[in-house]
């Protein structure tokens, strides 16, 4: 299975609505509850409206289509990760998850699941 580590910085925002929120932007992840906006963004694209956020994010996804089918994929990337004491935050498009770690856990990171047999590659954005 091949990993694609994405370029750039990227943050975890609580903001007060969308209103600003760069939907054309190359990563913009958004979530809303009853009590909450969120948004995963690059850095640089974070909006002027955030109330809350956590910087310091580098992020990678599973490349290719996952089947809704497929079992443990993501459980055995965060098992692996745990293992190495490393915390993730975890995204899920309908094609596939990605996976977020702090910038100074990447290299570590990368490093546990290259020796675990996944295939890493560099993505620009």
């Amino acid at each position: 299975m091949n990993i694609q580590s994405i370029d750039g910085d990227f943050s975890v925002c609580q903001v007060a609505d969308y209103s600003q929120v760069p939907l054309d932007a190359p990563f913009c992840f958004t979530g809303r509850t009853d009590d909450e906006y969120s948004l995963v963004c690059r850095t640089q694209d974070v909006p002027f409206n955030t109330v809350a956020r956590e910087d310091g994010w580098k992020a990678f996804r599973i490349e290719g289509s996952l089947d809704f089918s497929l079992i443990g994929v993501l459980a055995r990337i965060a098992a692996l990760l745990a293992e190495e004491q490393i915390s993730i935050f975890v995204l899920s498009t309908f094609n596939t998850d990605y996976i977020l770690v702090k910038k100074e856990n990447e290299e570590r990171a990368l490093r546990k699941l290259a020796e675990q047999g996944y295939q890493i590659q560099s993505c620009g954005l």
